[in-house]
């Protein structure tokens, strides 16, 4: 671990009864880089992830945030939430809040800040993403591309240190996919610090710092975008990208 390194997985272990999901993984996110994670469905991208926000405890192993181990049993876990923001496959809006409303919830009861602040910074996540004019629309109204960034922007809104993102263009329709990948784009530009989970491999090879490749729990191969892309080292990991391309 560097001192430039928000996020560290060391030796993280994580099994669901006999089944081993991570096996011993170890990785760093520094401050402002977009690490992508890819790897076939099961190999253990989005449990990585949910071990990171503390949805799911570890069985071996560490996580730090900040240096601060996660397995401290001091630690609370929605003080942690605070710093991480997570977006899932699935939007997971507040059906019966406006998009305006969605964005504010979280900042101003959760964080107890004041309203009229974080409706302001809220309207300015939306001219962000595009979507000024949906502000008092509810979700229904919404295209699944247009729901998907308004998460994203909820995630935003409670000014976390890093985003984790699981798959967000998985329940898409392909059309839409490309919305979502430009605002992604837009946040690495930005310096967003993001560890993605993510099958869209041009994306991945587009935007992140670096790219680690997981297979059945195990990170086989880390590296650039080029490294991993044009001279993949393992056999698992040229398999793999021959498969997907």
């Amino acid at each position: 671990m560097t001192s430039s390194d928000i996020l560290s997985f060391i030796n993280v272990r994580k099994s669901f009864g006999a089944n081993e999901v991570l096996r011993g993984v170890s990785l760093e996110l520094q401050r402002h880089n977009v690490v992508c994670l890819i790897g076939s469905s099961g190999s253990g991208k989005s449990t990585l992830l949910r071990c990171a926000n503390m949805l799911e405890t570890i069985d071996g192993g560490d996580i730090t945030l900040f240096g601060q181990s996660l397995t401290d049993p001091r630690v609370d876990p929605d003080l942690v939430r605070r710093q991480i923001g997570t977006v899932f496959q699935s939007f997971n809006l507040f059906p019966h809040l406006t998009v305006l409303d969605n964005l504010t919830v979280g900042p101003h009861y959760a964080q107890r800040r004041p309203l009229e602040v974080v409706r302001s910074e809220a309207i300015e996540l939306l001219v962000r993403i595009g979507l000024e004019s949906r502000a008092h629309d509810f979700p229904d109204r919404l295209s699944g591309g247009q729901q998907q960034r308004v998460a994203i922007a909820r995630a935003l809104a409670m000014q976390p240190a890093l985003l984790l993102l699981d798959e967000v263009t998985s329940a898409l329709d392909p059309s839409l996919v490309g919305e979502v990948l430009d605002l992604l784009s837009e946040l690495a530009d930005a310096g967003t610090t993001m560890l993605i989970a993510t099958h869209e491999m041009g994306f991945a090879r587009d935007v992140a710092d670096r790219v680690a490749f997981l297979d059945q729990g195990v990170l086989v191969e880390s590296g650039t975008p080029s490294e991993i892309f044009d001279n993949p080292q393992h056999p698992a990991t040229q398999l793999f990208l021959q498969r997907v391309r």
